[in-house]
């Protein structure tokens, strides 16, 4: 049977009791406590996890650094994509002299055309310069609208082309078909509003070193030629004792022609607002024609504004007789506007049938 005994040291001090392998016992009386026993390489798995997980952390930090500028902050991988885009190329700017070469190729026709409109005598003449003029206008816009444009001019130009296709338009409206009440060209193009807008362009891109030099063709104001009242436009042969009066309450001058077997018996002028009386009329059965109108073209025996043609339905009939103590004749009066209790209809007349 073993005991365990306890051995002083040589100073007094006394030794702690061993286990079986010499090693000291716990002694509870000490105030440091024993060491916690190993566990193995459990722990040293256990801290080296934990080193790791702090150096991430500090790998962690500048990242997070860099991004926390807010929502306008961009990460290195997005600093790159961005920085690898390409930029956009500069538009060139259009050679202001390649473009003046441009508008005065487009518009020397034009001014040729033009000038030949100038010098054109009134009738067919004019009216076929008019209308090469108002192709050469289309043209030139057409032309204008293609072509690339300096900055300063673009307003300019766009201005220019509306202005030459409105210039074409009442060029070739102009000429008319030569017919009746056909106004005069160059009074249709005075009062037409594409020549001042072409001018007014024109000044625009002038004014910034760009020549428009365009002759506009020579224009007229209206006319007010009208004739005396109860002046004949045309007489034939009156010997009879007719008479006709003819009222007239429209707005308009007029004229009145009488017709016989399709032949012109005359013609008589009466102002808006009067009346007129033709004595001596012929016996025999008429067709009474009437034109109203503005300004009257007498070589074309038409008015040139305003323009309506009619006739009355019912024809007019002179008669002449002898009777016992003396003569009887026809005495009628026409009146051209409505009346209240008229009994004369009438109806319209193309200008192409109207008796000249």
């Amino acid at each position: 049977m073993r005991t365990n005994t306890s051995a002083r040291a040589t100073d007094g001090t006394p030794t702690p009791p061993s286990d079986r392998l010499g090693r000291p016992a716990h002694d509870p009386d000490r105030s440091t406590p024993a060491p916690l026993p190993r566990q193995g390489r459990p722990l040293r798995t256990t801290r080296r996890a934990a080193s790791l997980a702090a150096a991430a952390l500090a790998l962690s930090l500048p990242l997070s650094a860099c991004s926390s500028g807010g929502a306008g902050g961009t990460s290195a991988a997005d600093s790159s994509t961005a920085g690898s885009a390409p930029s956009p190329s500069p538009t060139p700017a259009v050679d202001r002299a390649a473009y003046r070469h441009t508008l005065t190729g487009a518009l020397g026709p034009l001014n040729s055309a033009l000038r030949a409109v100038d010098r054109a005598a009134e009738g067919s003449a004019l009216n076929t310069a008019l209308n090469t003029a108002s192709s050469r206008a289309d043209a030139a816009a057409d032309t204008l609208q293609m072509t690339a444009t300096p900055d300063d001019a673009s307003p300019g130009n766009s201005q220019l082309v509306s202005a030459l296709r409105a210039l074409g338009q009442d060029l070739k409206s102009a000429g008319g078909d030569g017919g009746r009440c056909a106004t005069s060209p160059r009074v249709a193009l005075g009062r037409a509003q594409s020549p001042q807008s072409v001018k007014a362009a024109g000044r625009a891109l002038t004014a910034l070193g760009y020549d428009t030099s365009l002759q506009l063709p020579r224009t007229q104001p209206a006319q007010h030629r009208r004739l005396a009242n109860g002046a004949l436009v045309r007489d034939g042969s009156r010997s009879g004792l007719g008479r006709l009066t003819v009222k007239n309450g429209t707005a308009h001058d007029a004229v009145v022609t009488l017709t016989r077997a399709e032949r012109t018996a005359f013609s008589l002028y009466v102002r808006h607002g009067s009346n007129a009386t033709v004595r001596s009329v012929n016996s025999g059965s008429y067709t009474v024609y009437f034109t109203t109108g503005e300004d009257w073209n007498g070589p074309k025996s038409s008015f040139t504004r305003e323009c309506s043609f009619e006739k009355f339905d019912d024809r007019a009939r002179f008669k002449t007789v002898r009777v016992t103590g003396g003569t009887q004749y026809t005495v009628l009066t026409f009146t051209l506007n409505k009346v209240f209790g008229g009994n004369a209809r009438t109806s319209t007349v193309p200008p192409a049938e109207f008796p000249s």
